[in-house]
């Protein structure tokens, strides 16, 4: 994260949940002047602490800042926070830059662009790769796409809450990338959980396979990290399991637009709805095992 200290620009951030609040902290930190709205205005106001202006509204949020920031759970509660007498765009002027950073798919990427377009203002499609920690270390990959002219201006921000930033030139890539990383990250997280399953089904203790696994180049460290929470059932929400599923149904309904199938994200997608069915929404993706512990009596070694 960049040390130096910054008074400009005015940012504001919507949506200081899991992501979005140590984004905005480190954003306080580096200097910027930031405000913070959020549905539930506690988590907004705990922000006062670092420094963050607790807004009432979007609009108030979005008024006369530079650079506005959404990282909500879906393209529904972006649209909805940026529409209205009380919504951002109500407010935010027209040389302001919105930077969409949540995960909301490539139609509602489209959508929101166009929203942006009709208002007159500069959007940027940006999300970003890296769950919590990531985001609390400022070492996320953000991964923009198009608005060239406005690149400069968000060097400063972007520099601050990642530790990398892929500029994309087609408008929309970033979200079309974060699609594949994510569905790439459903199907290890899936295969973790089946195989750590299986290993405790043949007779072996599941750590044997993880600690195996570990030193070779069949793995990742990210895996590998799932696995050692699963087997822990550790599940304190890095990523949760609710909105990995829901990026999960975003990259098979992209898949099927373009006359795909993926056919192991659609069958995950029913097993981590069991999972979630059984109160596992909020906890972390690495939760995903309790379905096959429902069906399979559990890790028991």
């Amino acid at each position: 994260m960049a040390a130096a200290k910054m008074t400009s620009p005015r940012v504001a951030v919507l949506g200081t949940g899991t992501m979005g609040a140590p984004m905005a902290r480190n954003l306080c930190r580096a200097g910027l002047a930031v405000r913070v709205w959020n549905r539930d205005p506690a988590k907004a106001e705990a922000l006062a602490a670092d420094g963050a202006l607790h807004a009432p509204s979007p609009a108030a949020a979005a008024d006369g800042v530079d650079v506005l920031i959404t990282m909500l759970s879906d393209g529904v509660a972006v649209e909805q926070v940026m529409t209205g007498p009380d919504g951002a765009l109500a407010t935010l002027a027209p040389d302001a830059v919105w930077v969409q950073m949540s995960t909301v798919g490539v139609d509602w990427s489209d959508r929101l662009a166009g929203l942006a377009a009709r208002h007159g203002v500069t959007f940027v499609d940006a999300p970003v790769s890296g769950s919590s920690q990531p985001a609390e270390e400022g070492q996320l990959l953000i991964l923009a796409s198009g608005a060239g002219p406005a690149r400069a201006r968000l060097e400063p921000i972007f520099d601050v809450l990642g530790r990398k930033t892929l500029w994309l030139e087609r408008a929309g890539d970033g979200s079309r990338l974060k699609l594949a990383l994510n569905n790439w990250l459903a199907v290890l997280v899936e295969g973790m959980a089946e195989t750590i399953t299986f290993s405790d089904a043949l007779g072996l203790d599941p750590h044997l396979f993880v600690t195996t696994v570990a030193g070779l180049p069949l793995a990742s460290p990210y895996a590998t990290d799932k696995a050692n929470a699963m087997l822990a059932a550790r599940f304190t929400p890095g990523f949760p399991l609710a909105h990995a599923a829901k990026d999960a149904a975003l990259a098979a309904t992209a898949a099927h637009d373009h006359g795909l199938e993926l056919p192991l994200t659609e069958a995950l997608l029913a097993r981590w709805g069991q999972a979630m069915a059984a109160g596992h929404g909020h906890d972390d993706v690495s939760s995903a095992i309790t379905a096959m512990a429902v069906r399979n009596e559990g890790v028991s070694r």
